[in-house]
């Protein structure tokens, strides 16, 4: 397994190709794997994006419900609820999600800024 493994799943997770999320998850790619230079996890980007069922999909094959996206800041369950994925949002709190934000923290990409 590569990096380019957990890319290619972060890009499939994003772009709504379920098929090509199997393959990656039954071949043993992490699905909790944070992409290195979009700084957002498979989960988040399918929320994000709208493909319910990619992440639902995720989240059966052990996607953490609770891991936030660096780049933003946002949680699943807050993914879910800014982008209107009503039933996912509610799937996310069966598994233990929260609507309570994580710490105030600034976002990883900022670190990158001029001071």
């Amino acid at each position: 397994m590569s990096a380019g493994d957990w890319k290619d799943l972060y890009a499939a997770a994003s772009t709504g190709d379920l098929a090509r999320v199997r393959y990656h998850i039954s071949a043993g790619v992490d699905p909790n794997y944070q992409h290195p230079e979009v700084l957002c996890t498979p989960l988040v980007a399918s929320l994000v994006q709208g493909h319910d069922a990619v992440a639902r999909y995720l989240l059966e094959h052990g996607a953490d419900p609770h891991l936030l996206s660096e780049f933003d800041g946002l949680t699943p369950l807050q993914a879910a609820l800014r982008h209107g994925r009503g039933e996912l949002a509610a799937l996310l709190r069966s598994r233990g999600a929260r609507d309570v934000p994580p710490p105030r923290r600034v976002a990883a990409w900022r670190r990158w800024l001029p001071l």
